[in-house]
């Protein structure tokens, strides 16, 4: 065997192979095992006859190898084969074996030559075998025949990567001696995957059909074209001998005589032949085995742990016991109570650092969106004292008044205070929307109950809508109250005597209370309000087109640099008399937009009356619609009827001019008054009779309506897939411990050969992706392939799902996905046909 001390190593191996397997898992992929490569008709399939001393491989013309077979040969008394698809059933007419290869290959492949990566999986015990696991894989071929596609080439040679990509899988290159060696295709894969040559043994066929005179003595004795593991030479039987039936036992004696009496190979012939060979790969892989062992023992273990819990919980859980289902339901239930409350109070454990939760979306709708909605409603100062000449002309009538009208100012009040029901509405619904949200996040983990997450969705979406209801109203009658009296006694309003005086003449040096910011004093031109990426998106091509700077955002000026350390500074832009008006979206636009001009149409950057400045999401969109409220930019008014533009009349009159003005000044300081009361008063209606009502539903009246329903029986019935996940998982469990337990019998103690020193392998030509990529006749462009198709996973009949397969073993053996060293590659294109 070579290795005193491991000689059931491989049988354990095969028994990890089978304990994985029982869990839906292709791990034949990942464990040790040795991949056979090479082109069509090179001899792959006789050399593991050869091996097994059987015909029980499929024959033909063309390739016939069309699914790759995972081979377990195991040394035992008796002889016979099993297969995995047909577990329990023994084969021991090797006639049988072949017939169920041809069957298994058509049932996924069809009988026109078609491929699949899917494997099959077969394991013959013998008395004339070594311990060994091989794959057979089907042979690289050119030219595309039946129903095969046309990037045949290309699909086969991603199947054979699939495999021996894997760091766990020794390559096993064969080329027959009467081709160039320079230019075979196995070892040409081999060196893209194992550029070191630590995984490659070389295998040379056919030297018996050598030309005459010729012969492959310096490659076997590796000095032509170097292998670090070096060649073995092997002599199969040729076509005659197989349809004439030669015996294999007499095919290995006329190879052994072949070496013997070969003048160029007799001074080797004990390190060649195939029982050489067998002895050679069985070394090989046990010593492979050795040494990948003890990392895949780790990957084992904390796979292990980490389904320990959910195993435990699955195994305690009785689907059908009443009692189990209903304290699942209450644990479920009160489980959803406590996500939500999180997701909206905030929580320190698992914070995500992704999105923002519930809770701190609601706060930017309460700080951020519902002022800047509530500035946007304002009215145009012109029409605003057009409507106050027109009410108090009216009030005087035909009689000419001598003193300001205190009506005239309170139809001008209640009309502004009314249109603070569309902010407000728009309020309610962009929180009612959050909270939705919010608990869609939350009930989505019942899923593995569907009634019970249809139905605990149907009632908290009625709560909600009926608390949004009721807190509708509650603002509609925060708003007629305000609207029922106009209290000119508040310590805050300015009063006629007040009103008289030239009020307004500081309004624009930085007091923002009186127009927007309702009282809150303006920051310090020296304080950074924001800074962040934006992009200047309306500059022309021919101007250097749109371009990112690193924008900083004060009390009077807007500044970009070139990039965030803030050393070369591009532009500074005063906010005097700046405006912010909303851009529509495009169509296929990705950015959010905004723009910035300036009321007195001077121009605000170079040519340019206006700067459109575009960011990455709808969050950053109004974060920076905030921050230039802030810093007193205000978004452009919007028109509420055609009548805005009309011309004002001519005030001719300087007491009317007077009466005016008084009134504009009275309306501004109730409205601010006014507007400070909704701002305080809005987030505090919604979070009393929307969120903490919600909240507290969910905690204390949710299970009793659930229980109402008269079907909580039903409510846990489990979904398919969570039962399948359930089942896989305890499958899952399972296998790993007894994996485990498999390694454990594993003694590392090993008499190894060691790796021979590196060669010069530079004469082997890697397959490079322009190498190739061949360009039709007709001139086409190369068409790039993607990534190789997912490792196929080994099927069971375990009733797993198919997406329990390939995923888990990645997690399962710690290996990535794909390996970065695979070549892509295009098909080749097909030429027009004139």
């Amino acid at each position: 065997m070579g290795n005193r001390g491991m000689e059931d190593l491989i049988p354990l191996v095969n028994c990890l192979h089978d304990a994985l397997s029982s869990a839906g898992q292709g791990c034949s992929l990942y464990l040790p095992q040795i991949a056979v490569v090479g082109g069509q008709s090179a001899g792959k399939s006789s050399v593991l006859e050869n091996f097994v001393g059987r015909d029980f491989l499929p024959r033909g013309s063309g390739i016939v190898t069309r699914r790759p077979l995972i081979l377990q040969l195991l040394n035992a008394d008796t002889e016979y084969g099993e297969f995995l698809h047909r577990k329990g059933k023994k084969f021991t007419d090797f006639d049988e074996i072949c017939k169920e290869i041809e069957v298994e290959t058509c049932r996924l492949t069809g009988s026109n030559k078609g491929i699949s990566p899917v494997p099959i999986n077969l394991r013959i015990y013998s008395p004339h075998v070594l311990n060994l696991t091989l794959v057979d894989l089907p042979g690289i071929t050119k030219v595309p025949v039946g129903d095969q596609p046309p990037d045949i080439e290309y699909q086969i040679r991603d199947m054979i990567m699939q495999f021996i990509c894997q760091e766990n899988c020794l390559i096993l290159a064969v080329t027959p001696a009467n081709t160039d060696l320079a230019n075979s295709d196995a070892l040409k894969l081999a060196k893209d995957v194992d550029p070191q040559g630590q995984r490659t043994i070389g295998v040379i066929t056919k030297l018996d059909l050598m030309d005459e005179g010729t012969d492959a003595r310096e490659i076997l004795e590796n000095r032509l074209l170097p292998l670090r593991r070096g060649y073995i030479g092997v002599v199969n039987r040729s076509q005659k001998d197989i349809d004439g039936k030669k015996d294999i036992k007499a095919a290995l004696l006329a190879e052994r005589n072949f070496f013997l009496s070969h003048p160029a190979y007799k001074h080797m012939s004990e390190s060649m032949g195939t029982p050489y060979l067998q002895r050679v790969l069985n070394q090989q892989l046990t010593n492979h085995i050795r040494d990948t062992l003890p990392a895949f023992r780790s990957r084992l273990q904390s796979q292990l742990l980490a389904l320990n819990k959910e195993a435990e919980i699955y195994r305690q859980y009785s689907p059908d016991d009443p009692a189990r289902r209903t304290k699942t339901l209450l644990q479920l239930v009160q489980r959803l109570a406590v996500d939500f409350e999180k997701l909206i109070e905030g929580s320190g454990d698992k914070v995500d650092t992704i999105n923002l939760s519930g809770g701190a979306r609601i706060n930017r709708i309460f700080h951020e969106r519902f002022p800047y909605e509530l500035v946007k409603i304002e009215s145009n100062e012109r029409k605003l004292r057009q409507e106050i000449n027109y009410a108090i002309r009216n009030i005087h009538g035909i009689r000419t008044g001598l003193f300001t009208p205190d009506m005239a100012f309170e139809a001008i009040v209640k009309k502004q205070i009314s249109t603070l029901k569309g902010p407000c509405i728009k309020f309610i619904d962009m929180v009612s929307e959050e909270l939705l949200t919010t608990v869609h996040q939350c009930i989505n983990k019942l899923s593995s109950f569907p009634k019970l997450q249809d139905e605990t969705e149907k009632i908290v979406t009625t709560e909600i809508r009926e608390q949004e209801s009721k807190c509708r109203d509650q603002v509609m009658l925060l708003i007629d109250i305000q609207l029922a009296y106009i209290n000119t006694k508040h310590e805050d309003f300015i009063g006629f005597i007040n009103a008289q005086q030239p009020y307004n003449q500081n309004k624009k040096k930085g007091v923002a209370g009186m127009s927007g910011n309702q009282g809150v004093a303006p920051p310090s031109s020296l304080i950074v309000i924001q800074k962040g990426w934006l992009t200047i998106s309306n500059i022309s091509i021919m101007k250097g087109g749109a371009k990112e700077y690193w924008f900083i955002l004060t009390a009077q000026s807007l500044s970009w640099f070139k990039d965030d350390e803030e050393k070369e500074k591009k532009y500074m832009l005063p906010l005097d008399n700046l405006k912010l008006r909303d851009v529509e979206k495009g169509f296929m636009a990705s950015k959010f937009v905004f723009a910035i001009f300036n009321t007195e149409l001077r121009n605000v950057y170079k040519d340019y009356k206006c700067l459109e400045l575009a960011c990455d999401s709808q969050d950053e969109l109004d974060s920076w619609k905030a921050s230039l409220l802030r810093a007193g930019v205000y978004p452009e008014k919007v028109t509420v009827d055609g009548h805005e533009n009309r011309a004002s009349e001519n005030l001719s009159d300087p007491q009317l001019e007077r009466q005016v003005e008084t009134i504009r000044n009275l309306v501004d300081s109730y409205m601010n008054i006014v507007n400070k009361t909704i701002k305080d008063l809005m987030p505090k209606t919604i979070m009393h009779l929307m969120i903490n009502s919600v909240k507290e539903f969910i905690s204390s009246e949710l299970l009793a309506q659930l229980y109402a329903l008269g079907e909580c029986s039903a409510l846990m019935d489990e979904s398919p897939e969570q039962q399948r996940h359930r089942e896989e998982v305890l499958r899952k469990h399972t296998a790993l411990k007894e994996a485990l337990a498999v390694i454990g019998d594993i003694s590392s103690s090993t008499c190894s050969t060691p790796l021979p020193p590196p060669v010069d392998s530079s004469w082997i030509q890697t397959s490079s992706p322009a190498s190739l990529c061949p360009t039709s006749v007709t001139g086409a462009k190369p068409v790039i392939r993607g990534h190789a198709p997912p490792v196929p996973r080994v099927p069971t009949h375990t009733g797993s799902t198919a997406s329990s397969g390939i995923n888990g073993i990645q997690q399962l053996a710690g290996l990535p996905t794909r390996a970065p060293s695979v070549p892509r590659r295009q098909p080749p294109a097909i030429p027009k046909v004139k």
